[in-house]
């Protein structure tokens, strides 16, 4: 049995879509860039808080996930952090600002348990208050 072939980018099939999202995301790794958000604005919603800030150079949104043991234990972290890079994947390229750094802090018992849509909507306002 031969595998059908995918489509080459020439196409017609693929012309015509637009990207996922317009602007790229790139994820915080260090820490001197998490203590850096952690000195800028903030935005606390429900389900999780929102550090925020301007930086000098680039067209990227960097985006970095955090939660402590107040959240629980390792599987309700990782939970929780997949939850809100998932929820950053979405919003953010449509919502977010060119040259930001976004850092999601997810809050205990809430942002492993709280409903997926209402998740989404609160990043959208917590951007929106953030501009």
């Amino acid at each position: 049995m031969i595998p059908p072939e995918a489509p080459l980018p020439n196409d017609a099939v693929g012309q015509g879509t637009p990207p996922a999202g317009h602007l790229r995301l790139e994820i915080l790794k260090a820490r001197a860039d998490f203590l850096r958000a952690a000195r800028a604005k903030r935005v606390v919603t429900p389900g999780f808080v929102l550090q925020y800030r301007p930086r000098d150079e680039g067209d990227v949104i960097r985006v970095g996930f955090t939660c402590s043991k107040k959240v629980g234990n390792a599987v309700a972290r990782n939970r929780a952090k997949r939850r809100l890079r998932e929820i950053a994947r979405l919003v953010l390229p449509e919502h977010g600002s060119a040259g930001m750094d976004y850092v999601l802090i997810g809050r205990a018992e809430v942002t492993a348990n709280r409903p997926f849509d209402v998740m989404l909507d609160d990043l959208r306002q917590a951007l929106s208050r953030a501009t």
